[in-house]
């Protein structure tokens, strides 16, 4: 078990700090497109009508891909005190529990996420003239993200052992 769970610690490393990345450039893009339009309609008086459909769907990217990345970093919401409080047996079944609940909802935003990008995939946005079913891509690849990361979590739970760090040193090195 040591040799896949190194390698799906290496995975999710590499995936988080590609989704860190990506999240990161969408909220710079947000930020210039929001910072554009308000130019636009404050200076120029003349609203750029592209920049609210443009800057919400880069906004349900960032979020979550970031919420994916919190959940392998452990940075969601928890019930921390009650693990501390619990006895070592009912802990390690909390634990395992959570990991299995998130993983299966991950699941779910994966199947449902693409169900309904499937199912706009022909139908326009009006403002931006791609796909509606693009609206609703990040909740599948959020729910992918977040699946594979809740499993990893899981894995190394049971095995004991201890994740790849996501540094970018790290990172670094892995492509060489």
């Amino acid at each position: 078990m040591h040799a896949f769970t190194q390698v799906l610690t290496r995975l999710g490393a590499k995936l988080c700090i590609a989704a860190l990345l990506l999240a990161g450039v969408g909220l710079v893009l947000m930020t210039v497109m929001v910072a554009w339009g308000v130019f636009g309609r404050y200076v120029l008086n003349d609203t750029p009508i592209w920049v609210e459909a443009g800057s919400l769907f880069l906004m349900a990217w960032f979020i979550l891909l970031g919420s994916a990345v919190g959940v392998r970093e452990s940075d969601h919401l928890g019930f921390e005190v009650g693990l501390a409080m619990s006895p070592p047996l009912l802990r390690k079944a909390l634990i395992i529990l959570t990991e299995v609940t998130v993983l299966l909802f991950g699941l779910a935003m994966l199947g449902y996420g693409w169900q309904l990008a499937a199912g706009t995939w022909s139908d326009r946005m009006p403002i931006i003239g791609i796909s509606r079913g693009w609206d609703y891509v990040p909740i599948a690849a959020g729910g992918a993200l977040i699946a594979i990361f809740s499993f990893e979590k899981l894995m190394l739970f049971l095995t004991g052992e201890r994740r790849a760090s996501i540094g970018f040193s790290h990172f670094a090195a892995a492509q060489e």
